[in-house]
């Protein structure tokens, strides 16, 4: 791999011995990947990411080269995007990666951030191609950039990929090419590889988990959000004092229409509770926890969808809540005390008079008897008789019915206390749904950090690596790179 115009596609077509890669003038020349291998070579099931299709595929039939695939890169800092992603999607399946520049491009800027990114994952060769315009103070200030990137003593190669014969290394790289390809070199190299790459995956588990932000954090959204709840809901409940009143003074003149048949009022509600203001209100309150939560650490998009539905459904809620405990208390007005001594006076608004009634009845009943069997003329029936018994009933009649009016609860006073019943009820409905929604990320919080440790755990495990000799190829290309 290489960057645009640095010779690469030549430098392959001279290790394979005939033209499999384009080249030309055009610049980027690659826009596919050239995959090169032996004809009796299987290429194992590639992952289904892998852009198949983008493949460009050669065989050759030389045995001595059987165990190398070559993969033919785009130029990866050209313009287009496109080929950068081919580059990005096939790296992490590579072993050895021959990376070409040229004494013009050795300092491109693209190539080395891409070289700093990808330094630990493979075993490198490098190759200082079009040498035939080159010098050794660039090849020095090249060994010094490598340095820079962690690379103690690079294995670099000086190519001339012209027609004309030039005096070059390009068989000490092909020796070294084949070196690389026997059956233990590759085993060390895969496995290399894929330490590496579970090294960088437990990189990017562990920034993950700091991502997500500490458990104690997490634990702390509940105490953070009753904070938060008692400054809100404080505000509620005061901006709710005007519209409690309009609609306690509605259900007090639809009471009979509301509690008798609910269903088939038609009388409009004229005040809301939880109007436009009071959903501004929760959802500044929202906010400002989810912001608080931020500040903790904690992401605040998971937060946001849990409690997203809540910001809809609060006005729901509150409506249903009021509207309950309203339609209750009108069905039983007053507390128990006054509806028993309610009930005591209907009693005896019926019983008081019939009493008085059947006692002025029986005066006359027994007088005119006693009058009958003695012989002699009544005198009880005179006017402060009746006068008497006609006052003793009406006090009887009038004092029970007196006495029920003055004690009849207030309808608005009662619908004004069921409001307030309706409205503390759907508050602590709210704020229990809240809790519910912070317990599930609660959960879900424990449950990844528990999940990216057991994968950083397994990124840990590392298999027993082949024996590599000191100042073998392999040493310098694979293990001496890293300080």
């Amino acid at each position: 791999m290489g960057g645009t115009g640095v010779g690469k596609s030549s430098l392959l077509n001279r290790l394979a011995g005939k033209a499999i890669a384009k080249t030309g003038v055009e610049r980027p020349t690659s826009h596919e990947v050239t995959l090169y291998h032996h004809q009796r070579v299987v290429i194992p099931h590639l992952p289904e990411q892998l852009p198949v299709a983008s493949v460009n595929t050669a065989r050759h039939d030389d045995d001595g080269k059987q165990h190398i695939i070559w993969l033919d890169m785009p130029d990866f800092d050209s313009t287009e995007q496109h080929n950068k992603q081919l580059v990005l999607q096939w790296l992490p399946h590579i072993d050895v990666l021959i990376y070409v520049v040229s004494p013009e491009r050795y300092r491109d800027e693209k190539a080395w951030r891409l070289l700093l990114a990808e330094g630990g994952r493979h075993a490198w060769l490098f190759v200082l191609n079009q040498w035939d315009r080159g010098d050794v103070a660039q090849l020095q200030d090249f060994k010094r950039q490598l340095g820079q990137a962690g690379f103690d003593d690079p294995v670099i190669f000086k190519t001339s990929c012209t027609d004309i014969a030039q005096a070059d290394e390009f068989t000490e790289l092909e020796r070294m090419i084949l070196s690389l390809a026997e059956s233990h070199n590759i085993q060390q190299l895969q496995q290399s590889n894929l330490q590496a790459r579970k090294n960088a995956l437990k990189q990017v588990l562990q920034a993950q988990a700091l991502e997500l932000g500490a458990q104690q954090h997490a634990q702390a959204l509940s105490s953070l959000w009753q904070s938060q709840w008692q400054t809100t809901a404080k505000l509620l409940a005061q901006g709710f004092n005007w519209p409690i009143q309009q609609l306690a003074d509605y259900y007090a003149r639809h009471a009979a229409d509301l509690v008798g048949n609910p269903a088939t009022s038609t009388q409009p509600v004229k005040a809301e509770i939880w109007d436009d203001w009071a959903n501004a209100r929760f959802n500044d309150g929202l906010d400002e926890f989810i912001l608080a939560a931020g500040q903790l650490g904690i992401p605040a998009l998971p937060i946001k969808h849990q409690l997203q539905p809540l910001r809809n459904k609060a006005a729901n809620i509150m409506r249903t809540q009021t509207g309950l405990a309203a339609r209750q208390a009108l069905a039983m007005p007053g507390n128990w005390l006054q509806r028993g001594a309610l009930k005591l006076l209907r009693i005896g608004e019926i019983i008081l008079p019939l009493a008085s009634i059947g006692w002025a009845s029986y005066q006359v009943l027994t007088g005119y008897y006693q009058s009958s069997r003695q012989g002699v003329e009544a005198h009880y029936l005179g006017v402060d008789f009746a006068i008497h018994s006609t006052l003793l009933i009406a006090l009887s009649w009038l004092l029970p019915f007196f006495m029920l009016k003055k004690l009849q609860p207030s309808i608005k006073n009662t619908a004004l206390k069921g409001l307030q019943r309706g409205l503390t009820q759907g508050l602590a409905q709210i704020d229990a749904e809240v809790e519910q929604g912070l317990r599930n990320i609660r959960e879900q919080h424990q449950q990844q950090l528990y999940l990216l440790a057991e994968l950083a755990s397994f990124c840990d495990a590392r298999e027993p690596l082949p024996e590599v000799a000191e100042h073998s190829a392999l040493k310098r290309v694979l293990l001496s790179h890293k300080k």
